[in-house]
């Protein structure tokens, strides 16, 4: 698997799996009816670093970015966000971009990272905390998921 920097042509590789993810529900705190066009904006936001993750066939079949958390002088704790496309789920890749991106913030000069809205029964929890991320607080009944009902959305902090 090959992660780099994403370029603006990757979009329409990434859209697919970010609009099925978030349209799903039940991982993000966005809206699932968001649009491609903001949904664009919002992911390739020249803001934030954005990579991606090439399987030995060339099929993209992950993203994520790194950008500040915080502005002034909080600007050195990062925010980082995932999307792993489902169909490749399970095989490693969520492991391998997440380790990539925590180097990449520490390379940066960020001094922790802080996720601000993860939610309670997302998979990838086990994931954060297994790099490190402990669970700072939770927001209780922040998050109407589809299927459990109202869940907790964890803020998580990890130190680099």
């Amino acid at each position: 698997m090959l992660i780099r920097e994403a370029a603006a042509d990757d979009w329409p590789r990434i859209w697919p799996f970010w609009h099925r993810i978030v349209a799903a529900g039940e991982t993000y705190a966005w809206d699932p009816d968001t649009s491609e066009e903001a949904a664009r904006a919002l992911w390739m936001n020249p803001a934030k670093d954005v990579y991606v993750v090439e399987d030995d066939t060339g099929a993209l079949v992950a993203s994520a970015y790194v950008t500040p958390n915080y502005g002034g002088p909080a600007a050195g704790i990062a925010n980082a966000g995932f999307m792993v496309d489902p169909e490749h789920a399970g095989r490693g890749v969520g492991r391998a971009l997440a380790e990539h991106v925590l180097t990449v913030a520490r390379a940066g000069g960020y001094r922790g990272m802080v996720f601000n809205a993860v939610v309670e029964t997302n998979p990838a929890v086990a994931l954060w905390t297994s790099l490190g991320f402990t669970i700072l607080g939770t927001v209780p009944d922040a998050y109407d998921h589809p299927r459990h009902g109202r869940v907790g959305l964890h803020i998580m902090h990890r130190a680099l």
